[in-house]
């Protein structure tokens, strides 16, 4: 009776044992609770400027293009006219970028080099704020902001006329954006397409990207230099998605949401220009 009594003792022992062998947490698929996420995580040691970030941005002329989308209602085809050559990411802002000034990454797919997603119109907008607060970029009177849809466009047509910067054949969409047909509905790292001919990569695919201006139609005269309505309900955002088909890749194709949305289709590049000279109040 002694001996199994002992049995018995030694078998309850070695089971607490063995529920105590933990072994490294695993990250719950769809969710941010893994060894990358960093919700809580305060800055540590702001960097002195973009550059410092990794940020690499293209000159963009100024110039004309015919800005819209004749089979698309609301988006009349007319001529628009920047006046002044701006600055725009070379890559989308990725999830490095952001948690090194934001102090989190939101994203549902976690990669340092991947576009950092689920943020909001005014995440975005604060991101570019902090970002010309910079000891290095204040001083050189740099001014950080989402660039206006048709400075988007502008920059995304690189001088052409036709559905994409590469011409009209869909087919040639996979050398040039992650997108529903070739993503594996998952976010890839930035620049790992072709750029379009003014050197900027991902204007298709990998994220949809915010721009500045409230949603409207389109006007049906020539305009320039233009910023949007003064107010609205929506923001407009660019470009497509990881998980767009072709149509909603076009360069001249746009949606809206209201501001404070977020999701994991949506992300954001950084518009540069000096403040003396940007159309877009800092504010």
């Amino acid at each position: 009776m002694k001996r199994l009594r002992s049995v018995v003792v030694f078998l309850a022992a070695a089971a607490i044992a063995g529920c105590d062998q933990r072994g490294p947490t695993q990250p719950v698929a769809g969710t941010n609770q893994g060894p990358e996420s960093t919700s809580n995580r305060e800055p540590i040691g702001l960097p002195e400027s973009a550059t410092a970030l990794g940020m690499e941005f293209k000159s963009i002329p100024a110039g004309s293009f015919t800005m819209g989308d004749e089979t698309v209602f609301g988006a009349t085809p007319h001529e628009v006219t920047l006046t002044k050559s701006f600055k725009l990411g070379v890559h989308e802002v990725t999830q490095h970028q952001y948690e090194q000034l934001m102090g989190n990454n939101p994203s549902h797919f976690p990669g340092a080099n991947n576009p950092v997603e689920k943020i909001s119109w005014d995440d975005a907008v604060e991101f570019c704020r902090k970002l010309s607060e910079l000891p290095g970029e204040k001083a050189a009177g740099n001014v950080y902001r989402l660039p206006t849809q048709a400075e988007w466009e502008y920059a995304c047509r690189a001088g052409t006329k036709t559905k994409y910067s590469f011409g009209d054949d869909e087919s040639e969409l996979g050398d040039y954006a992650w997108f529903r047909d070739n993503s594996s509905r998952v976010t890839h790292p930035v620049g790992s397409k072709k750029r379009n001919p003014w050197g900027l990569y991902d204007m298709y695919g990998n994220v949809w990207e915010w721009c500045q201006d409230w949603d409207t139609s389109y006007p049906f005269e020539s305009v320039t230099d233009p910023t949007g309505p003064a107010s609205g309900s929506s923001r407009v955002f660019r470009g497509g998605s990881w998980s767009s088909p072709t149509g909603l890749c076009r360069s001249a194709y746009r949606r809206r949401y209201e501001p404070v949305f977020r999701s994991a289709h949506r992300g954001f590049r950084v518009c540069l220009t000096l403040s003396s000279e940007s159309p877009i109040s800092s504010e």
